[in-house]
Formats: structure tokens, sequence, C-alpha cells
């Protein structure tokens, strides 16, 4: 309810009931007496000229997995979901100039000079959590027709800063090695266990001190796989940047004459692209130079 009063100076103004009231109080709280709580918050700022990398990794996903009945050694369907909801953070969050990822993790590297919520920690953190999320749950349908989302999936996030370009690149190199090294052990561990019939605890036993030599050479000769031949998907996992792309639309143009005709009209866009390709040599890195930045600045 709103009454209307007049002032001794002849200026109209309103009294609220106390139900009205109570809600603008609340809009002014930042401005009472209570303020002073913001002064507990940590200052968790990330130190200018350094790239922030937001890594996720998926929380208790080997009970996920089997619940919701991955495939073994690898869902490509839970692969292109985690691919597309990686997409949608960059998507969202321009500033994101590559991001990796395998299996349940996926790390995204913001540039240098990003100022994006004021580079704080917890604030990147949490948004690119939270908009990976919802996205895998959003996107579930459309890659897991048939199976049903028992319950909603978590991911724990972590912020860590690389100084340089050298830095940066080593740390992918590491998860692309991470990658490499966990494919070749469960590509052989769940043939022991779906063609040789071995118990998870015998294939376990089984590959025991064994180095990659010996895995490739178990795979060859036991079940006439070569590794190299593997999916590269599955070897190197999935590297998104953002790319230039010529599109053509068909645009309907006005003529002098007055008359209208569909004419085609290009012109190009950054889009985000997937890669399944080696990060640790040079190549790709001089196909993209524009993804670091200099060292010197």
């Amino acid at each position: 309810m709103l009454i209307s009063t007049a002032s001794r100076f002849g200026v109209w103004c309103c009294a609220l009931t106390p139900s009205v009231r109570l809600f603008s109080r609340s809009s002014n709280m930042a401005k009472s007496k209570f303020e002073y709580v913001r002064n507990f918050e940590a200052d968790d700022t990330c130190l200018r000229n350094c790239y922030i990398v937001v890594r996720l990794d998926g929380r208790n996903f080997h009970k996920f997995a089997e619940q919701h009945k991955f495939a073994k050694p690898n869902d490509d369907r839970a692969l292109g979901l985690m691919r597309k909801s990686a997409r949608s953070v960059m998507e969202e969050l321009e500033d994101i100039v590559i991001a990796y990822g395998q299996s349940d993790e996926f790390s995204f590297v913001f540039k240098r000079s990003s100022t994006w919520f004021k580079r704080r920690a917890s604030k990147l953190m949490t948004h690119v959590a939270s908009q990976f999320s919802s996205s895998y749950v959003f996107y579930w349908k459309e890659f897991f027709e048939n199976q049903p989302l028992l319950y909603p999936p978590g991911f724990d996030g972590r912020v860590v800063l690389y100084p340089s370009n050298r830095n940066l690149r080593d740390y992918l190199s590491w998860r692309q090695a991470d990658c490499h090294i966990n494919n070749l052990y469960n590509t052989l561990f769940w043939m022991l266990v779906q063609r040789k019939g071995l118990s998870t605890t015998q294939a376990e036993d089984r590959l025991k001190g064994t180095l990659a030599g010996d895995k490739n050479e178990i795979l060859f000769t036991e079940f006439g796989i070569n590794y190299n031949n593997e999916s590269a998907v599955h070897k190197k996992g999935t590297t998104l940047i953002w790319e230039k792309r010529d599109e053509t639309i068909i645009k309907r143009i006005k003529l002098p004459n007055g008359e209208e005709k569909d004419m085609p009209v290009t012109r190009s866009r950054r889009r985000v692209e997937a890669y399944h390709c080696d990060l640790i040599g040079e190549q790709f890195w001089e196909e993209h130079p524009d993804i670091l930045e200099d060292d010197n600045c």
C-alpha cells in the first residue's frame, strides 16, 4: 500500500508500509553500520603479467561414470559433452585464449592482460566452474539421449599463475603427457578385462612395473592393436582456441532502382575451434603465434 503525504515545504513525498520499508532498508545494507564485515574478505587478486589457469576436475567421477554406464576405456559421448561445456565457458569468457581437456578435467588459460572480475581468483574460478557445470547438465541429453542424468555432477577448481610462456607451455605439456600415460594404461587394462576375462585386480597385477614400451608390446602381440593408430582425441586430448573463420550469409540488398535482391555476404568471425594435436612440440605454437603474449611486455 502506498500513502501520499505533503511536507511543510509543499513537496510531495511517499511513506511506505512497514513491509515495503523492510525491503527498502535491506537494499541499503551496504551503507549500514554492518559494512565493516567486508574487511574480513581476503585479497585474492592475481598477480599482473601472469597467465591465469583455472583447472576443473570431476569430483568422484569414477563413481559417476560407473553409475551412468560410460563406455570403457573411453566414452566419446562423455568426451563430447566435456568439449561442449568447455566451449560454452570460452564463449562466455572471451579472455580465455586456450583451453585443454582430457578425461574429466579441463584447464582454461586467461591471457596475461585480462582484467575480468578485477583478476580475483575466487570470482574467476567460481564463474568458470558454474558455467561449466550448468552447461554439462544442460547439454547432457544432446550426448546421452537414452541415459537419464541420475544426479548432478560435481567439479572442483583451482587457480594457478604462470609468469612465462615457457611455464605455461610446460604446464600444458604436463597435462597432455598425463593424458597419454593414462590412456595407454587404460586401453591395455580394459583389453585385459574385456577381452582376456581378467578381473580388475588381476589386470592391475599384470601391469605392475610395466613401462610404456611393455604396454605397447602387449597391446600389439596379444590384441593386434598398434597404439599409434588409436584415436587422437583419446591419446592427445582436446585443445580449444579462438580462430577467425570466413562465413557467407545471404542478405537482401536494396538496389538503386528500388528492387531487392538476395546477395551473398562474406564476413569474418571469431569462433572456438577444437584440435586433437600435439602441444609438446613446436609445430602447434608456430602455427598459432597469437595465443602467447610476448614475455618482454
